[in-house]
């Protein structure tokens, strides 16, 4: 086998890899603007929903089409490097809108039902906020693309970023 090895400190690698930072950023942009749409919809700020699965929009979904495209970007959209993102993208973006949407309305159910009918009580409600609609994941699948490609594309991983401005010397 052929490795290459880099010249770089492992941490500094890790920060050399534009594809994971950005699908990163998509992500966290993602969870960030449930705080706007919930303020939005609901006319509150709930800062929980941070840290909250499920809503508008999946933040999962812009995460894996976020670093998919960067794959395709940085390697070629016909590798199977990036076969393989999009096909982990469409399990994912799947089963958070199949799976657990489907556990989610059915904890739902459980919880309507008089927890005191139950075999043995349940200690506090179910989670109901578990998968995402339809909707959601599409509007995570387009954050993520969005934010990733022009970022590898622009400014780069954050080594570079760093190196561009004059903080480290390449």
């Amino acid at each position: 086998m052929n490795f290459t090895h880099s010249s770089l400190p492992p941490i500094l690698e890790l920060f050399d890899n534009a594809v994971l930072t950005w699908g990163l950023l998509a992500c966290g942009l993602a969870q960030f603007s449930k705080l706007i749409v919930e303020l939005v919809q609901h006319g509150q700020w709930r800062p929980s929903v941070l840290i909250e699965t499920g809503g508008m929009p999946s933040s999962h979904s812009a995460l894996v089409t976020g670093t998919a495209s960067g794959v395709g970007l940085q390697l070629g959209f016909d590798q199977p490097a990036f076969a393989i993102a999009v096909t982990f993208a469409f399990v994912v973006m799947y089963d958070a809108s199949g799976i657990r949407r489907a556990a989610g309305l059915t904890a739902a159910k459980v919880n309507e039902m008089n927890l005191k009918d139950l075999p043995s009580p349940l200690p506090s409600p179910l989670k109901e906020s578990l998968g995402h609609t339809r909707l959601e994941v599409l509007v995570g699948s387009l954050i993520g693309p969005a934010i990733a490609l022009p970022g590898i594309f622009f400014v780069g991983s954050p080594l570079h970023l760093a190196q561009t401005l004059g903080f480290m010397v390449g």
